[in-house]
């Protein structure tokens, strides 16, 4: 039996302990050595072994993870997690404060300099003061629950201090890899012969998305936040909401700053362009927002990014290095990348030993050759790109390099389109790394989206010959894939469950899925649309196909080459026997009417319904959805609590505003 004292106990040491945790993590000022906090955790630690029912998941004993392996379920944002527009000049940063003062209508305008950190983006949620959910950027509509890992962050509060804090709401940031840590980890994988990371940001993101928890607490990952989402925020300010999120246990950076005037926030770009060497992560610019959610919310969103903020890229850096070799990498269409071997250096604060060396065209272009002193640049790349060499220091016997003819893997001669910069290895159901890559690509989120099939599963499943080509995926088995290293009976059936449910994938997703050259997401979508059936698709000729809105010649094409070729058509029938849906049916993305067909609409303020259904309810009819007001604008439907400046503006250039019932009488829908 549990007794009051061991109770009492308990919540004093989970206290004290969050109180150390926020100390030492947050305020960087422990109080405590390392003894003493460790002897308190123990403590705590032995008691809820000994007490069971008081185990919780506020607990900071809980932040050493745990060892069992799941998977990742994926949840819808409910506020859209967009991201943010690019500026590399000064120039375009006062094009950016011009145009927000115009668009307002107003030179009273604050604004909030944060640094833009290097990391993997996150959602955290928050009930009645309580860590309920954690979740990644993904695809900006919705991405993977890992809460489990984000528990083991000990700047990341699990229970709130104070009680002024809303019911309910999100806190938006980057979740990092400290230097130190990631300096530490590197050292620690080379230790074991295991390949190190290229940057702390992809350190960060992979060890979110570790299946071990025990192992991301290891990892010494870090949480700063920087936006504030509740429909009950506690003021109308940015910068005094993050504030006050600082005094519920956040870790807000203490770089903030807010600025009133363009002066001040070039003096801000200037004073940490040259700083940032100086901080303990990595950080490549600054971002600038409007300080005002009442104009935030006036001035809108575009289609991925808001109006209000921008964010800066700070010069790239560079360093100098010898060219010791050069790899040719094979994508999974077949393009040939080279990428350069280089003498270690360090650059911006990680250590650099392979560059991008982009095509053949950029080799010439700065004459690049083995032996030479290149001139390295990292700005924001996963892998940093040579832009030059140091001629003065080129060895006397050097000779140009030749670029290679034939597959580095499967040995087939190398082609090159017209008009195309890359060269491209054509042996595409031959060729290893191609039909990985596709295969990679076909179970991708935004493609099939099959669950329990990622990257390393899908390498292990061709390596040990079970898929050779997309199609095999269907005929898997259970009995199968249990055969597979570290793969147990309840993976196996998550396995499978993902392949049966991926059978209802859309077709616009199901010809994306295929990896037809050049066609992306929206191509795929667009082309679906137009034609309705694989099977129209195959049979279009390429003026057909040249009629589709943003299907151009090189596009089209590839179409018709991917369909000329008798491997891809027994893997497509395949698929169809599957049960694949490679037809249109009525749903999300189904067009209902031309109704709106060229209308420019505007929605703003507060409806019935949620947003984001109208401006479905609008593309479904033919029309376009747009973020601010202006002279092309044919309809702005007005709700409740809309931000005055665009209602003004509409009046003065009589645009036509309607209300939400006028709006879905207009489309006749219910």
């Amino acid at each position: 039996m549990v007794t009051e004292d061991i109770i009492q106990r308990v919540n004093f040491l989970r206290k004290e302990l969050d109180r150390l945790n926020h100390e030492y993590y947050v305020l960087n000022n422990p109080t405590v050595d390392d003894f003493v906090y460790d002897r308190l955790m123990a403590e705590l630690a032995e008691l809820e072994k000994q007490n069971p029912e008081l185990q919780s998941p506020e607990s900071p004993t809980i932040r050493v993870g745990s060892d069992i392996t799941k998977e990742f379920v994926q949840v819808r944002h409910k506020y859209p997690m967009l991201s943010l527009s690019n500026t590399y000049s000064k120039e375009e940063i006062e094009e950016f404060d011009a145009r927000i003062r115009k668009e307002t209508g107003t030179d009273n305008i604050d604004y909030v300099c944060e640094l833009k950190f290097d990391g993997t983006a996150i959602g955290l949620t928050y009930k009645n003061g309580t860590l309920a959910q954690a979740v990644t950027r993904g695809d900006g509509e919705q991405g993977d629950d890992v809460t489990a890992n984000v528990r083991t962050i000990r700047s990341v509060p699990l229970k709130l201090q104070g009680t002024d804090y809303p019911a309910e709401f999100e806190i938006r940031g980057e979740v990092v890899m400290p230097l130190s840590s990631f300096n530490r980890l590197n050292k620690e994988r080379e230790e074991k012969n295991q390949t190190p990371f290229a940057n702390p940001r992809n350190a960060a993101a992979g060890t979110l998305k570790m299946q071990d928890s025990a192992e991301v607490a290891k990892r010494g990952l870090d949480c700063c936040l920087y936006f504030l989402l509740s429909d009950n925020l506690p003021f109308d300010a940015h910068f005094d909401n993050l504030q006050k999120a600082a005094s519920w246990g956040f870790k807000i950076s203490p770089n903030m700053q807010k600025c009133s005037s363009i002066d001040d926030i070039l003096k801000f770009l200037d004073y940490w362009d040259i700083e940032r060497k100086n901080l303990p992560y990595d950080t490549d610019g600054a971002v600038i927002k409007v300080n005002s959610l009442t104009l935030q919310n006036e001035m809108g969103l575009r289609a991925k990014s808001p109006r209000w903020a921008v964010a800066y890229k700070f010069k790239a850096e560079q360093a100098y290095t010898p060219l010791i070799s050069i790899d040719y990498q094979v994508g999974r269409t077949g393009a040939i990348t080279p990428v350069a071997n280089l003498q270690p250096v360090q650059l911006a604060g990680t250590t650099v030993k392979r560059a991008s060396l982009h095509n053949a065209e950029q080799i010439e272009l700065h004459d690049i050759r083995i032996g030479d002193t290149v001139i390295v640049e990292k700005g924001g790349e996963i892998i940093p790109k040579i832009v030059g060499v140091d001629k003065s220091k080129r060895p006397e016997d050097s000779v140009p390099l030749v670029y290679v003819t034939v597959c580095p893997v499967c040995g087939t001669t190398l082609v090159k389109p017209m008009g195309e910069a890359k060269h491209y290895c054509p042996n595409e159901s031959g060729c290893s790394p191609q039909i990985l890559g596709k295969i990679e690509h076909f179970v991708s989120r935004r493609a099939m989206n099959i669950e329990g099939i990622g990257e390393e599963t899908a390498d292990l499943m061709f390596e040990e010959g079970l898929i050779q080509n997309i199609a095999d995926i269907y005929d898997l088995t259970k009995d199968k894939i249990v055969r597979l290293e570290r793969m147990g009976s309840r993976s196996a059936d998550n396995i499978i469950e993902g392949i049966n449910k991926s059978k209802e994938t859309p077709f616009t997703r199901a010809l994306y899925a295929l990896g037809i050259r050049y066609v992306g997401e929206t191509t795929a979508k667009k082309i679906a649309m137009a034609f309705r059936s694989l099977d129209a698709i195959r049979n279009a000729s390429l003026d057909n196909l040249l009629q589709v809105d943003e299907v151009g010649d090189r596009i089209a094409q590839s179409i018709i080459q991917y369909f000329a070729d008798d491997n891809n058509i027994a893997i497509v029938e395949r698929l169809k026997a599957a049960g694949l849906k490679f037809e249109v049916e009525i749903g999300d993305n189904e067009i209902l009417s031309d109704k709106l067909q060229g209308k420019s609409i505007v929605v703003s303020g507060n409806f019935s319904r949620p947003r984001d259904e109208l401006k479905q309810l609008i593309e479904r009819h033919g029309g376009k959805n747009a973020s601010g007001v202006t002279s092309n604008t044919d309809y702005l439907i007005a709700g409740d609590k809309m931000g005055p400046a665009k209602l003004q503006k509409a009046e003065k250039l009589g645009i036509k505003i309607i209300s939400e019932n006028e709006f879905m009488e207009i489309i006749n829908e219910p």
